[in-house]
């Protein structure tokens, strides 16, 4: 028996749901902050992620699935958002457009990762991104957008995160600090944060290895290395946090996986599993477009999964209003009957009303029972005297009370009973 590959889930319908509420209610916040739709190639020239993502991360050394393809051309399935949709705003010209663009998309993500809860090869994000604003007043923008999208979906006691990675400019000192301070430590950390001390060392303060957490705590911070134009921009956001009522908490740990980011970071993370299973989280990223061969262009934004977003849903419990699916059943006795059947069922669902026929050959009682197992609300009987009459019996599936309607009448009289 074939399965699903590991590390990917079928959305079933039952949790269909979950899945348009947290879109709905996303796309109505992204309205209210005049963020516009975009969607990007599902693959990508590997060249991308690895000049934009960086080498030496972990999503490009070790999880991207890239492939050539049939051209030789080396391609990448998207491992994340913000370079495909940097890639489109050069490439389709929008730094002609006013400034700062504000764009917003949802798409499958591809990372060959150990799964676990909330963290699969495919999983599907909902991410924006702010481009050409260096103010901090984006920087608040963004984070509040990400926040007032987790008020909007109901999630209780989350915590938003933030902190401040320095730039070019003050991030090699800070660098060095935190090489000279792991050095001492270097045979007790993980394998992976002996490679990371050499070759990425922001990075050791990302690691998730539990016998690393205690250097991660005593590491220096990075807000304490900012140079003086960061730390203006620091002290501004949080300005600006602080206006808007935004609670907040800063931590030097967090630093974010990908080399793009300066300056601000964040993260909004669950009750539950911390960082380990952050609902939202992004930053700035202003040196990336130059990277991408475009001319220096400021941006920030965030992802967020939507299979976390369902997930904690549902662990607190919170009701989402149910899709509509009480359909109507046409119930036919006869081939003559079946024919009349479907050109009604057409008519109704012209008319927007979800309708479905009952299994043909079937008896009364037995097309009947049908339609009670489909939850209808109404069914609709055509038999012979329903044809000779010209009339269609409307059955309340509820009560089984049931009415004769002239067949001119019955999508207005239907229409009217499901607007009540």
């Amino acid at each position: 028996m074939y399965k699903a590959p590991r590390g990917t889930v079928d959305v079933l319908p039952q949790d269909q749901k979950y899945w348009r509420y947290v879109e709905a209610q996303a796309i109505k916040v992204c309205r209210r902050f005049g963020y516009h739709r975009i969607d990007t190639p599902v693959f990508e020239d590997a060249e991308l992620f690895l000049r934009g993502v960086g080498e030496a991360t972990d999503i490009v050394q070790k999880e991207t699935y890239t492939f050539d393809d049939r051209g030789g051309n080396p391609l990448t399935l998207r491992p994340e958002g913000t370079a495909p949709v940097c890639r489109a705003y050069l490439e389709r010209g929008m730094s002609n457009l006013p400034q700062p663009v504000r764009l917003h998309y949802f798409c499958p993500i591809f990372r060959y990762e150990r799964p676990q809860a909330g963290r699969y090869r495919q999983h599907h994000q909902f991410g924006i991104e702010a481009i050409g604003d260096c103010d901090p007043l984006i920087d608040a923008e963004v984070i509040q957008l990400g926040w007032a999208l987790t008020q909007e979906l109901g999630l209780r006691g989350l915590e938003l995160v933030v902190n401040s990675i320095g730039d070019q400019a003050c991030r090699p000192a800070y660098l060095e600090a935190l090489k000279t301070y792991y050095e001492p430590h270097l045979a007790d950390v993980c394998e992976d944060c002996r490679a990371r001390h050499q070759r990425n060392p922001l990075r050791l303060l990302d690691c998730k290895q539990e016998s690393c957490q205690r250097y991660i705590e005593q590491a220096p911070a990075s807000v304490e290395h900012l140079c003086d134009a960061c730390r203006e921009h620091w002290q501004t956001l949080l300005s600006y946090l602080d206006k808007v009522n935004l609670p907040y908490r800063t931590d030097h740990r967090l630093v974010r996986g990908l080399d793009y980011y300066t300056r601000t970071v964040f993260e909004i993370q669950p009750p539950e599993e911390g960082s380990q299973n952050t609902i939202i989280g992004g930053g700035r990223y202003d040196g990336l477009i130059e990277q991408l061969g475009g001319r220096a262009t400021p941006g920030i934004g965030f992802g967020s999964g939507i299979e976390r977003f369902v997930m904690n849903l549902k662990r607190q419990e919170i009701e989402v209003p149910e899709e509509s699916t009480t359909p109507i059943v046409i119930v036919h006795m006869g081939d003559a009957a079946r024919i009349h059947g479907l050109e009604l069922a057409t008519r109704l669902r012209d008319a927007d009303l979800r309708v479905l026929m009952a299994p043909a050959g079937r008896s009364l009682r037995a097309q009947l029972r049908y339609a009670s197992s489909l939850e209808a609300q109404f069914s609709v009987v055509i038999g012979d005297d329903e044809l000779t009459r010209s009339v269609s019996a409307v059955r309340n599936m509820a009560d089984g009370t049931q009415q004769d309607v002239p067949d001119d009448g019955v999508v207005a009289y239907l229409r009217e009973k499901f607007r009540q």
